[in-house]
């Protein structure tokens, strides 16, 4: 307790160590200071107290590490609620219990206000600081985060996996290195601390997002580096008062708007790439400020060259600025021509659209509108249909969400795709309208964290058959207004307690027809409104762990359907809201699995969402465990001398860095199943041989590098498939420039793909000369001895002679000759020619080639053909060959059998039941053939037998008694037949047919009780060799509960009706008890049959005939008290509350019916 003090600040360090700390108060006092990861060490706090302070700003998740937290107060303090504080509204939103009366102070529309009741868009910035508000606080020059290095002004934090910008960096530093980490935004005034800064560089991470003032105050900054993200917009001012900048490099990215007012602070920038993005268009004066530009890059943009872009070609004939060759995409008259070089005739517009300024849009496939503010609205996805504000773009094939949607879209039917990831692009953020969103019907299997955000008004999600097997709650961060939630027919497995955490207005959620076992305990709590939960269809494994589901299901009005339990096999088909609690058990050590899932990740790596990093860990094979639904991979400075053949099993990369390994060589099925990779890193390798196929079906890769190898020739046509590339590196490559270079030379000179490094090492004449400049008529052949296989000096200078390499053909791929002459023959095998698991054999001999010895099921060269074991296989009898994995099968049409030939069907022979005869024993045998009734009786014959009908006078079962005497008693007179059953005579005898209810060759025995009272009941004693009986019940009855046999005290055996079913509890002294339930109810009013088998510990259950369920209780040999009676349908009041006490039954009723 440290409230009522003098404390004005809390150090980022004040609570290290302070693990155990369970309750810290610190309210009233004057704290206006608490530095990011104050609170960190406090994993178990359950109270926390800070009231009555000077507060102002918290840093972004503070409290987020604190799971057990039940009190927090943080009412009367000074909380600018701006969008710095924008996390604490949701914070308290998803804990509602906690936290209350937390107010702002300002600004003045916000006064007063209840933060948790803020909406996200209302915590704004304007990207001006007030001066007289510090943004953050730091009672230190900061210091070096733990797992970066800093030296001579520079913080060096470079692939070290982080996922956000550390906080507390040393103010005094002048560079900060954060390029290949996995940061997804910038958040504001992230450098707004560091006046000092020169340079950052946040290349290649995941940063979809930058706030306004992310880089405001940096009057010093000359260098910005942002390529390789998935930046889509950039906020108005983001730029503004960088006026020392030199250096901006967005280009890699995914922006599809700059603003004309983007760049108007930075007089002194000299380069500005935005090469490969989606820009489509740009407003006149974009580049008007930009004074001191010497170097523009724009190419690789899909750029629309109508009215609207002929100022951007007279400003680069004006200045001749960029290099990289921007060009054309549409209208198809002027595709792919330099935009530079068009007249400005060329660019027209269509209709009245002809203003820059204004709206526009295109009848062709330019199918937006754009104004110089970007505020722009597509009129229609290409493809979609488009009417009434709903955008339908079902069965189209999509792989992802299109990248432009109207803004007015109120329903968005993407449902019969292919869909397999949510990328958090920020899509949603720019559809303020929209209602529902129907995913369904694709092969969604991963959402990113944040997919959803800006989403708020979404009430609709559909997201039935896909292939989701797990969800938590940042799947749907950002749906704060969904109210239906439809996940039927995934793979989900178990439901945890962050699954749906901050849904609180979802009302329907279906998880159907999944593979669900578990849930744990609490699963639901956040859905504060639901009143629809439906769990049919799922595997229920009802133990301990999901006791707590049929007490909630019990208690709580939700239509949910009933769902029933799948396992143990005592409880199969029961509804789990009719097991009573204790039947809910865990064998010994069940106890503790949970359902908390936890990601999947290589101990030699390091995971972050889906981008795995097994960086400089000396591997030689790839790890397992690597998650299926990896995207990016890292495997750079390792030991792999080829690449991992299983890769092609990760059908989702987008990333596979393989630099700095001991790759020598590629084969034609190295990438094979990679349709989705776009970066590809092979750089500083020993590649020197790349096959003309090795890059087949990478139709979307767009950065390739192959820097710093032993590379001097490629084949033609190794790019034919590539058609997305963008970035070739190939430099610091012993490139051999004779005519066998010359396509390379044209192809790089088209789309500006290789950025101008790489260097010919020879012929003599070429050497040190440009491969994008250097025209590619001097690539020439001048009768070389080996004109395919022209000497190379070495490049690296060790030895007299280097490595030539020969291509071949594309269509054959085999021998790499060597040596001065090309006389020494590599090993044929050198390709890796054979596919499929093929051993491959080199063959001896010059000029010789190789010999694949194939697995089973393949054939050919190198076996890349499936065999047909078909072709020398037939089948008989009309059957039909088909082949396996191993050999073939015969489907054989009906009266023949045998998996390889089918034979014919030997024919079955009837074994007749007594009574009948025939070929299928359906002829009833004549009996009366042979009888023997007397006395003129006439033969009726019966199956398998038959009466006589006497004559009058005469009786007895072949009517061979003569009439009776006067004075003789009938048959039914010596009967005697009770309880008033009649009397029938058959033949010699006397029947005695019994009301219902009584039995008995008399009707003398009691059969049946009628239970009508409550307190009714039958009481047996002197019980033989109890508990060994066979008990079989006749009941009727529409009642859910009641007692049908109990014996014993503290050792019981218990029958009673419960919910319906009959449950079965029994202990014989083994402890703790055990119990089973009928999957059939039987209170429906008809007569149903439950037949009870007790052998001392064993009992077997089993309703109306049916398969019989079996309880054995193991332990020690009791048995139960014989000199106790058996009651049936109720028993003594003292007996009944004992046994319910003990909770050897569930309800106590007596029975009923």
């Amino acid at each position: 307790d440290l409230s009522e003090n003098f404390i004005q600040a809390i150090p980022r360090k004040a609570f290290r160590g302070a693990t155990d700390l369970k309750n810290l108060q610190l309210d009233k006092n004057q704290i206006s200071c608490i530095e990011d990861g104050a609170f960190r060490a406090l994993r178990g706090l359950e109270v926390l107290t800070l009231n009555n302070n000077n507060i102002t700003s918290i840093p972004v998740s503070s409290f987020n590490h604190m799971p057990k937290l039940r009190t927090f107060r943080l009412h009367s303090n000074h909380l600018f609620c701006d969008c710095h504080l924008a996390w604490l509204s949701q914070w308290l939103r998803q804990r509602p219990t906690i936290g209350l009366f937390t107010q702002c102070a300002a600004p003045a529309q916000l006064r007063g206000l209840n933060v948790a009741e803020i909406q996200k868009n209302e915590f704004s910035c304007s990207g001006q600081t007030d001066p007289g508000r510090a943004q953050f606080c730091s009672l230190s020059s900061g210091s070096c985060p733990a797992m970066c290095t800093c030296s001579n002004g520079i913080v060096d934090c470079r692939g070290k996996g982080l996922t956000a910008i550390p906080a507390n960096l040393p103010e005094t530093m002048t560079e900060i290195r954060l390029e290949l980490n996995g940061i997804k935004s910038i958040p504001p005034g992230a450098f707004s601390p560091y006046k000092k800064l020169r340079r950052i560089d946040l290349s290649n991470n995941q940063i979809s997002e930058i706030a306004p003032d992310a880089f405001q105050g940096l009057r010093s900054l000359n260098s910005l580096v942002l390529y390789g993200n998935k930046i889509t917009d950039l906020p108005k001012g983001v730029f503004g008062g960088l006026f020392a900048l030199q250096l901006l490099l967005l280009n890699a990215n995914k922006i599809n708007c700059v603003r004309a007012d983007t760049f108007q602070d930075l007089q002194n920038l000299s380069l500005l790439s935005l090469y490969d993005n989606k820009i489509q268009s740009l407003a006149k004066g974009t580049f008007t400020s930009l004074r001191a530009i010497q170097t523009l890059h724009l190419a690789q943009n899909p750029f629309v060259c109508d009215c609207n872009l002929k100022w951007l070609a007279d400003f680069l004939r004006a200045n001749p600025v960029e290099t990289s060759g921007a060009r054309c995409a549409s209208p198809r008259r002027l595709a792919n021509k330099r935009i530079g070089q068009i007249k400005s005739k060329k660019f027209r517009c269509s209709g009245a659209h002809g203003s820059p300024l204004c709206p526009w849009w295109h009848t062709g496939t330019e199918d937006y509108q754009l104004n110089s503010e970007c505020n722009s609205d597509v009129i229609c996805p290409p493809k979609c249909r488009c009417e009434s504000n709903v955008v339908d773009c079902s069965n189209l094939k999509l792989t992802k969400i299109p990248e432009r949607i109207p803004q007015s879209t109120a329903e968005l039917r993407l449902n019969n795709n292919e869909i397999s990831i949510l990328e958090a692009t920020g899509i949603f953020k720019k559809l303020p309208h929209l209602k529902k969103i129907n995913l369904s019907n694709n092969k969604v299997s991963e959402i990113e964290d944040g997919a959803f955000e800006g989403a708020s008004s979404v009430s609709e999600l559909h997201l039935t058959v896909n292939q989701l097997e797990s969800v938590r709650s940042g799947m749907f961060r950002g749906l704060d207004g969904l109210r239906t939630l439809m996940l039927r027919n995934n793979r989900i497995s178990c439901i945890h307690n962050d699954s749906f955490t901050g849904l609180r207005n979802v009302r329907l959620l279906s998880l159907y027809d999944n593979q669900i076992s578990t849930i744990a305990p609490g699963a639901f709590d956040t859905l504060q409104a639901l009143s629809t939960l439906n769990l049919l269809a799922n595997p229920f494994n009802c133990n301990c762990q999901l006791a707590w589901l049929g007490d909630w299901l019990r208690k709580r009005k939700i239509v949910t359907g009933n769902p029933r339990c799948q396992n143990p096999d005592f409880l199969r088909q029961i509804p789990l809201q009719d097991v009573a609690f204790p039947d809910f058990r865990c064998e010994e050590g069940q106890e503790e699995t949970s359902c908390i899932p936890r990601p999947q990740c290589p101990q030699e790596c390091t995971c972050l969402d889906t981008i795995v990093r097994c960086s400089n860990k000396h591997l030689k094979a790839l790890p397992k465990g690597i998650p299926k639904n990896v995207t990016e991979l890292y495997l750079d400075g390792n030991q792999f001398t080829q690449v991992p053949g299983q890769l092609s099993t990760f059908k989702y990369l987008q990333l596979v860095d393989l630099s700095n390994n001991k790759i020598s060589s590629l084969s034609n099925s190295s990438f094979t199943n990679m349709s989705q990779l776009t970066t590809l890193i092979l750089s500083y390798n020993s590649l020197q041989c790349i096959p003309p196929l090795a890059f087949e079906g990478l139709r979307s890769l767009r950065l390739l590098s192959l820097h710093g190898n032993d590379i001097s020739s490629l084949p033609e046509g190794i790019f034919a498939d590539v058609t997305s590339l963008s970035h070739l590196a190939i430099g610091a490559n012993p490139l051999y420039c004779s005519c066998n270079l010359r396509w390379l030379s044209s192809w790089v000179k088209t789309g500006y793909k290789e950025p101008g490094i790489a260097r010919c090492a020879g012929p003599p004449d070429m050497e040190g000369k440009l491969l994008l400049t250097t025209p590619a008529k001097k690539f020439e052949c001048q009768g070389e001895r080996c004109p395919r296989c022209p000497a190379l000096p070495n490049a690296r200078g060790q030895g007299e002679q280097g490595t030539v390499l020969w291509y071949p053909p594309r269509s054959h791929f085999s021998l790499l000759p060597q040596g001065r002459d090309c006389e020494v023959a590599l090993s044929g095998c050198s390709s890796n020619p054979c596919a499929n698991g093929g051993t491959c054999q080199p063959q001896e001999g010059e000029g010789a080639g190789f010999r694949c010895l194939c697995p089973v099921g393949f054939e050919g060269t190198s076996c890349s053909t499936s065999s047909d074991p078909c072709k020398e296989h037939s089948c008989r009898n009309g059957g039909s060959c088909t082949p396996t994995a191993t050999n073939y099968t015969c489907l054989c049409p009906a009266r023949f059998t045998g998996r390889g030939h089918c034979e014919p069907l030997t024919c079955p022979r009837c074994e007749c039941v007594p009574g009948y005869v025939g070929s299928n024993c359906s002829e009833d045998f004549d009996d009366c053939q042979d009888h023997r009734c007397q006395n003129n009786a006439r033969c009726l014959d019966e199956v398998n037998g038959y009466s006589c009908l006497c004559t009058e006078g005469y009786s007895g079962q072949l009517c061979e008694m003569p009439p009776r005497t006067i004075g003789q008693l009938g048959l039914c007179e010596r009967a005697e037949c009770q309880n008033g059953a009649a009397c029938v005579e058959r033949g010699s005898r006397a029947l005695c047919q019994c009301l219902p209810g009584f039995g008995g060759p008399k009707c003398e025995k009691l059969l049946s009780v009628n239970f009508v009272d409550r307190d009714t009941y039958l009481q047996f004693t002197d019980l033989q060799d109890w508990p060994r009986a066979n008990i079989t019940l006749q009941v009727s009855t529409a009642e859910d509960n009641g007692i049908l046999l109990y014996n014993g005290d503290n050792d019981h055996m218990a029958v009673e009706l419960y919910q319906g079913h009959v449950r079965v509890s029994y202990d014989p002294g083994t402890h703790p008890s055990s119990a089973i339930y009928s999957a059939e109810t039987i209170n429906d009013g008809q007569f149903h049959t439950v037949e009870l088998v007790t052998f001392d510990q064993m009992v077997n259950l089993s309703i109306d005939g049916g398969s019989p369920m079996t309880m054995d209780n193991s332990g020690k040999h009791y048995t139960l008290n014989s000199e106790t009676p058996l009651y049936v349908g109720g028993m003594p009041v003292d007996v009944n509350s004992a046994a319910f006490r003990l909770w050897q039954l569930l309800n106590g009723t007596s029975f009923h019916g």
